[in-house]
């Protein structure tokens, strides 16, 4: 995957996405074992289950319909997608965290979905 940036984007966008590469030659996702790929931005936070052999989302979920954008919500949303993925029987993901630091919102979460009974 080739990486093209305009002269403005910022350093520490570079090398998120620098990341995100170096992350995604590595994790693949299929139909028993999804991808669990994660993306915030500064607003809000978005989680989805993707199978990467047919190029499919199975589940998803996103913070859009509360106000704040705190760690409970990025809790909250990872109970969310594990209780819709238990749902379709999925109990097993693999985790991208698309070059974010595992820490934060991100951390709390992959919390909230390990809690509910996702395993990764």
């Amino acid at each position: 995957m080739r990486l093209n940036f305009n002269k403005n984007t910022a350093v520490r966008v570079k090398a998120r996405l620098k990341n995100k590469v170096r992350i995604r030659k590595k994790v693949k996702g299929t139909a028993e074992r999804p991808r669990f790929s994660v993306f915030r931005s500064s607003k809000h936070i978005y989680a989805q289950l993707v199978d990467d052999e047919t190029g499919t989302t199975l589940v998803s979920a996103s913070s859009q319909g509360s106000k704040s954008n705190s760690r409970e919500v990025a809790k909250k949303v990872g109970e969310e997608i594990a209780k819709k993925a238990m749902a379709k029987d999925i109990s097993a993901v693999v985790f991208d965290r698309s070059g974010y630091i595992y820490h934060g919102k991100i951390k709390s979460l992959a919390d909230g979905a390990r809690e509910t009974g996702l395993k990764f």
